[in-house]
């Protein structure tokens, strides 16, 4: 015996045509196919409307949380101005801007990838080894917040990475309760106890350092 193969939407076609029937029970014809009656009424109004019976799109027809095409062309705009500056610093200069609610800095981000304009022209570019390292440890230490992620009971960690340009040493590793000036200073004591003074230190201008308290740290 030869097995009969049907599809989902032969088998939709099969039901209507059955359907249509003069004195159908559509409730048999539905447990017939495996359906529920709710679905076969559905298949049936689409049917006597004219409409196609096959599976509708569940995407959304609109996105409310989606970027403006005018915020989008701003953060263009401003990324030609600063080419240098990435999501973050683009963020905190439309937080300045009257009548303009920014996106957050990894949508920023993510605009600037999708537009080409990540990485300047040079993006899809083979790029030359550039090295970095400086001749002496403690000679520059790069200083950053990676990110946050929430623990069990509600509360955030922040970790404090600390580099040592040198050689990539990570120098502290600290998981911090939040990004606040005097925060980043308790962890600095304890690397400089262990580690001693670098000549210089590199960093954002995110917070804490990029905000008046910067002197603070700086001292």
């Amino acid at each position: 015996m030869l097995w009969k193969e049907v599809s989902a939407m032969s088998a939709r076609i099969e039901f209507l045509e059955l359907a249509r029937l003069p004195g159908a029970n559509v409730s048999q014809l539905a447990l017939r196919f495996g359906i529920s009656r709710k679905t076969a009424y559905k298949w049936l109004g689409r049917d006597r409307a004219g409409e196609s019976i096959s599976n509708r799109s569940r995407k959304p027809t609109s996105s409310p949380g989606r970027t403006s095409a005018e915020v989008e062309e701003l953060v263009r705009t401003l990324r030609e101005q600063y080419p240098a500056w990435g999501g973050r610093k683009l963020h905190a200069l439309l937080k300045q801007s009257p009548g303009v609610k920014p996106p957050s800095a990894s949508t920023i981000t993510e605009i600037l990838r999708r537009h080409g304009q990540l990485d300047g022209p040079r993006a899809r570019q083979p790029r030359d080894w550039q090295r970095f390292e400086h001749p002496v440890p403690n000679d520059l230490w790069q200083m950053d917040f990676k990110g946050h992620f929430a623990f069990a009971d509600g509360r955030r960690c922040h970790p404090l990475t600390v580099l040592d340009d040198h050689n990539r040493y990570s120098l502290g590793l600290v998981p911090g309760v939040d990004e606040r000036t005097e925060t980043v200073q308790k962890a600095l004591r304890r690397i400089f106890t262990r580690h001693g003074l670098p000549a210089k230190m590199l960093m954002d201008h995110g917070p804490p350092w990029g905000d008046p308290s910067f002197t603070r740290l700086t001292v």
